[in-house]
């Protein structure tokens, strides 16, 4: 008879406790030969509580990898580029910017989860996630999907001054509306300043590629579309 278990932990727990949870998981009494001894499913609800079982009884649940090398699975920009190439063009954000924020978000780890609980290539929080409708923030597609939905709102928001939107998108924001200006915050202008030297370099190597035929050449010539605006994200 397979045992059933049912353990939920705390809000933005980090993936390495999650991994201590596991390690302990497989101290309980399974049966060596049990499918449960080896799947455990993980599912994140909209206030970041974690809920972990053997037998899912919800769609929402997704099954953990516990191959150690296949724990952070780092994907190449290459391999990532039609995921992006579609979001930009949905979007309408320059593929060097998507590529900007994975790279300082994540460096391109699908597995990434912050101190803040902040998952996936582009970092997003789980309430965050819930307003963007994303539904597997460990899945490449639907987490640079929704990354790149929330810079378009965010741009859109901020009329077109990217140093802002991106201040908001690492500090929240209702911090950048408190200030109306970059926030005093060390942290968020560090991140500002490295998104915008990635998204240089990225762009230089683009435009070099298309021997300088693109549409986003310049940053500071970024005009927001009201056509493409997004849902407002309450």
């Amino acid at each position: 008879m397979t045992a059933h278990l049912l353990l939920i932990v705390r809000p933005l727990l980090l993936f390495t406790e999650v991994l201590l949870l596991l390690a302990v998981w497989d101290e309980l009494p399974w049966s060596s030969n049990s499918r449960a001894h080896a799947e455990v499913y993980q599912y994140i609800d909209a206030t970041g509580v974690i809920s972990l079982t053997n037998v899912p009884s919800d769609p929402r649940y997704r099954r953990i990898d516990r191959a150690p090398s296949r724990l952070h699975p780092t994907l190449s920009e290459a391999e990532l580029e039609p995921t992006i190439l579609r979001f930009s063009r949905q979007y309408q954000l320059p593929p060097a910017l998507i590529r900007a924020v994975i790279k300082a978000e994540s460096d391109f780890d699908t597995r990434a989860v912050s101190r803040a609980g902040a998952i996936g290539l582009m970092q997003l929080m789980p309430q965050t996630a819930v307003r963007l409708d994303v539904k597997d923030l460990y899945d490449p597609e639907d987490n640079i999907g929704g990354g790149t939905k929330y810079l378009r709102f965010l741009l859109d928001r901020f009329r077109g001054d990217l140093p802002l939107a991106l201040a908001a998108y690492n500090a929240g924001e209702h911090v950048v509306d408190r200030y109306r200006a970059l926030p005093p915050i060390e942290e968020t202008r560090r991140y500002v300043r490295k998104v915008l030297r990635y998204y240089r370099t990225f762009l230089r190597r683009d435009l070099a590629a298309a021997d300088g035929a693109i549409a986003f050449s310049e940053i500071s010539s970024y005009q927001p579309n009201r056509e493409s605006l997004v849902s407002p994200l309450r």
